[in-house]
């Protein structure tokens, strides 16, 4: 009886052996499937980070370009005031020739 109820025993612990066992394997298999999953996420994230630093240089060229062209705009303004003036002058000028 002795002998009988140790075998019992036994199976119960084999069993529970085995349970954790699987459980340990099923952990693992999830363990490895989650760091491949963030090592691709790492992976995209540090893609989008460097497409993001790009932008980022693509941007404050595009800004300097514009502030270029900005100012490239009010000296073509500045100087067709004065040509202004001056076509203003000239006929003056040329108004005052005209009636003398």
């Amino acid at each position: 009886m002795i002998s009988t109820s140790v075998e019992v025993k036994i199976t119960r612990l084999e069993s529970i052996v085995e349970q954790i066992g699987e459980a340990v394997l099923s952990t693992t298999e999830t363990i490895e499937s989650l760091a491949q999953r963030l090592e691709t996420l790492s992976v995209q994230v540090e893609e989008q980070g460097k497409q993001l630093q790009q932008q980022g240089y693509q941007i404050f060229a595009l800004c300097d370009a514009v502030q270029t062209l900005a100012e490239s705009q009010d000296d073509s303004l500045q100087k067709l005031s004065q040509l202004t003036q001056t076509l203003d002058k000239l006929m003056i000028l040329l108004q005052g020739s005209d009636e003398e």
